[in-house]
């Protein structure tokens, strides 16, 4: 066991003994962190909370079984129709995960004969939901549209889809959606999927996400899923599109139809955190938020970190080895900061890093604490 504890790629768990925020305790000790995806600061918001209590006082603990059972409660129907008003979809459907709503657009919409191409950056849910679905995976080169192109150009006689985060969840970069998306629109047969867990909440107007920050809907991005334990703070996902497709998931996506419907609690606690978003506390949040990003941005420069281009809450610090990675984090644990030393096969070899993510919860002067920490580690570790 020993020898398996020193391997640099080894994972283990930490307890954490306190709600999600900027400062947790961690193994019983307190910690700044860095470390978490909730980007607005909602996991352990008080009108969030109490409605997540109201829900569990109104509808029980659990859904009892499948939506398509009895499990789908008012509460689902209701989030449901406010997440496809909120992105401007016509329809929208609840998944328990990202990673399960991933798996169901593929599994439900391919088979062998169609083939998907995707970013070679892409969250692994959108890897495993082609080998799901038995279609022919092919991949292009981080964000190159040429590469892209080229993979698309040639003939097929089933159905291609092209599928994309928005967000790059290990980079912190958005994908060019506007060539992307011209693209797909030119050629017959071919779909395009963003999966926008990491935009969600954070870019575009009002918080719709990335593909909103282009300006674009439903004719130009037909499928979208956003994951609802992010910037909304609390679990879950959803696929947006058209009403034709959401149906279609409805009767043949394996992973919606046979999973007990997550709690209508939930669901209450979402539709709380979706009015948040979308209000005054949501605006100030997401400004609050971009100006923290700002500030650390300015501060890495200065200390010539060697930081992955990144105008979103994930600021990767490129470090190398894995064991380089580890050092780091160590060091910075030691000065009482949390961040996630990130390693293979999450990111490619030679290329582990510190995945830092910033909240709209931390202030000033938790970044100035971040930089002068960072700081101290990279003369240690140089």
């Amino acid at each position: 066991m020993g020898s398996i504890l020193n391997d640099p790629l080894y994972r283990q768990r930490r307890v954490v003994n306190s709600p999600q925020g900027v400062e947790i305790k961690v193994d019983g000790v307190d910690y700044l962190s860095f470390n978490s995806n909730d980007y607005l600061g909602l996991a352990n918001h008080p009108s969030v909370a109490s409605a997540f209590i109201s829900g569990v006082n109104k509808w029980g603990a659990g859904s009892g079984s499948a939506h398509l059972v009895s499990g789908h409660s008012e509460a689902h129907h209701a989030l449901e129709e406010e997440l496809a008003e909120f992105v401007g979809y016509p329809s929208a459907l609840l998944f328990s995960s990202g990673y399960m709503a991933n798996l169901a657009i593929q599994q439900a919409l391919l088979g062998r004969g169609d083939r998907v191409v995707q970013d070679r950056l892409n969250h692994a849910s959108l890897l495993d939901g082609t080998k799901l679905a038995g279609a022919k995976l092919l991949r292009y080169q981080h964000c190159d549209v040429e590469a892209l192109k080229r993979r698309i150009s040639v003939e097929q006689d089933g159905k291609t889809l092209v599928a994309t985060d928005g967000v790059f969840s290990m980079d912190g970069d958005i994908a060019p959606l506007t060539a992307i998306s011209q693209l797909c629109n030119n050629l017959k047969s071919t779909m395009l999927l963003v999966d926008d867990a990491h935009g969600i909440g954070v870019l575009g107007s009002g918080g719709r996400g990335t593909v909103d920050s282009f300006g674009f809907g439903v004719q130009e991005v037909p499928i979208l899923m956003g994951t609802l334990g992010k910037a909304f703070g609390v679990a879950g996902a959803f696929v947006a599109g058209s009403d034709d497709l959401i149906e279609s998931l409805i009767q043949q996506a394996r992973t919606y139809i046979y999973t007990t419907a997550t709690p209508s609690a939930q669901a209450e606690a979402l539709r709380k955190s979706l009015q948040l978003l979308q209000g005054e506390c949501g605006e100030e949040r997401r400004e609050r938020l971009h100006q923290l990003i700002s500030r650390f941005r300015i501060g890495a420069e200065n200390l010539a970190l060697n930081l992955l281009p990144s105008t979103t809450p994930i600021q990767p610090l490129l470090v190398g080895s894995a064991e380089s990675a580890l050092a780091f984090s160590a060091c910075l644990r030691e000065q009482g900061i949390m961040v996630a030393a990130i390693r293979p096969p999450t990111v490619p070899q030679g290329e582990s890093r510190l995945r830092i993510t910033i909240s709209a919860n931390h202030t000033n002067d938790h970044i100035d604490q971040l930089l002068e920490a960072l700081s101290l580690c990279v003369k240690m570790n140089g």
